[in-house]
């Protein structure tokens, strides 16, 4: 095993399935995250790999659970880690692993026209099946009471974003309970991996969540490279870094004017898209692509053209004059503060990533906790503690801000043209590797496993949107009707990363 450059070291440990849930607490009760879950066919067994992060030390514990694959059965941690909960709900709809003593073991993936015992990632499931209903429909719980109604929303939607289906119980205006029906966007992308080379792997990696090309692909990429034993050439790493503060960048920009636009301010909107497309433009200097695909690779980094230090402050102003515009309006601040609140210890207890998380005062950032490349002082991660909508304004503000300067520093010492090295060969059959990146929604997670001829054998990704979905509906409670919109882009989930 060769960790990438300052990601730490990751160690396997074989549990048997009894003693699962207290080896796992352990690791929770030091302070680990809870990272993945994937599952694995092996030739004898089902395997579940638990992948937990240390942010303290930058090390990374892996449990390897070796079920019958005939009746696969495991423990479950939703009692001690509610993201666990969900990873077992996932896996089971996948690949059929029951989770023993899961208090809310009903569907999470699954489809409607899914037959009952159709599991999409078992080795011996049959091709996808013709569209039906024999699971009937969603189990939405329903509110009643004097007053209460229900208005359902989506799952298509006005626009050009991706389908989910969210239904309210409301009073009046006031929201009692909202409930997110998500997973009409599954791709089979974790199965469409297998059988491929690292390289072809690539361009899977980047479409996870079209605008997460560099994080999503950086993490494949971290997973293949500690794989393989490769160790990039730090220029490479530094070319990395600096394009994922420019995919930070131009989306921080696109939601800090979404935002202002849903409060009505669409002048602050217009200008913030007029930022959007000089960025997008000077990604595409820099990579051939407005999203930035093909700049990070297996082993190494390719860049165009380079930035001027004073191109990237005059757009850091531009993004300021707009930032301070949109919180010196009376409407805008009013709408913002105290909106959609999301607790710190709401925050914990769901496992929240990225602006989210830093939003309700939680200090996480992958770029610290488990670098790649050593950013040094100047990196700064805001947190602010009110977990509004303003709060996550002003993260997003001050992140751009931070990328601002980052970026300028980067380019600084980065040349045009391909810093890569070749890929070395897998150690042997279950040849794996883990990649943590902080993208800009938060902490991408993905672990690979390589068989001896080199190929792909399992690829499990896993972004944020996976662990802040559910706190949108706890943002949410009390919150009104009119204010939903604002919400969602405040948190600003992806569809597609959550549903692979």
């Amino acid at each position: 095993m060769c960790p990438a450059p300052l990601q730490g070291i990751r160690t396997a440990e074989d549990v048997g399935a009894d003693k699962l849930v207290f080896r796992a607490g352990e690791l929770l009760g030091q302070g680990h995250r809870l990272a993945l879950v994937a599952a694995h066919h092996d030739a004898d067994a089902l395997r579940v790999v638990h992948l937990f992060a240390d942010d303290a030390s930058a090390g990374r514990t892996e449990l390897h659970v070796r079920l019958d694959p005939e009746t696969p059965e495991l423990p479950t941690l939703a009692g001690i880690s509610f993201p666990a909960g969900r990873f077992e709900r996932e896996m089971h709809d996948l690949h059929g692993v029951t989770p023993v003593g899961h208090p809310l073991p009903r569907r999470l993936v699954r489809h409607d026209h899914w037959p009952r015992g159709w599991y999409p990632m078992r080795p011996d499931a049959p091709p996808p099946p013709a569209f039906a209903e024999p699971e009937g429909p969603f189990p939405f719980l329903e509110v009643e009471g004097d007053g209460v109604y229900e208005i359902p929303v989506g799952p298509v939607h006005a626009g050009l974003i991706e389908p989910g289906h969210f239904r309210f119980s409301v009073v009046g205006e006031t929201i009692v309970k909202l409930k997110a029906r998500l997973w009409y966007v599954h791709k089979g992308i974790e199965r469409l991996f297998q059988g491929r080379t690292p390289e072809r792997g690539l361009p899977l990696a980047e479409r996870i969540s079209g605008d997460t090309a560099v994080g999503h692909a950086l993490a494949y990429c971290l997973a293949v490279e500690e794989a393989t034993a490769t160790a990039v050439p730090e220029p490479a790493q530094r070319a990395r870094a600096f394009l994922l503060e420019l995919e930070r960048l131009y989306n921080h920009v696109t939601d800090i004017g979404a935002l202002c636009n849903d409060v009505g301010h669409g002048v602050l909107n217009a200008h913030a898209l007029r930022i959007r497309e000089q960025l997008l433009r000077l990604n595409d200097s820099v990579t051939g692509h407005r999203l930035l695909r093909g700049g990070v690779v297996p082993g190494g980094a390719r860049l165009g053209r380079l930035p001027e230090g004073a191109d990237l402050e005059a757009i850091g102003a531009d993004i300021a004059e707009v930032v301070e515009l949109a919180l010196r309006h009376t409407t805008v601040r009013d709408r913002f503060t105290g909106t959609a609140r999301l607790t710190p210890t709401a925050a914990r207890d769901l496992g929240c990533l990225g602006y989210v998380a830093r939003a309700s005062g939680l200090d996480t950032d992958a770029r610290i906790s488990h670098p790649f490349h050593d950013l040094g002082d100047a990196l700064s991660v805001p947190v602010h503690l009110t977990g509004d909508v303003l709060a996550r304004f002003r993260v997003r503000a001050e992140e751009a801000a931070a990328s601002v300067v980052l970026a300028r520093d980067l380019a600084a010492g980065l040349r045009p043209g391909d810093a890569t090295v070749p890929l070395g060969a897998p150690a042997g059959p279950g040849a794996s590797g883990a990649g943590l990146v902080e993208g800009w929604r938060g902490t991408i997670a993905t672990r690979v496993e390589l068989g001896a001829d080199g190929l792909l054998t399992r690829v499990k990704p896993v972004d944020p949107s996976f662990f802040n979905w559910p706190a949108l509906p706890v943002a949410l409670a009390d919150t009104i009707v009119p204010d939903f919109p604002l919400t969602n882009k405040s948190f600003n989930l992806s569809y597609a990363g959550n549903d692979l």
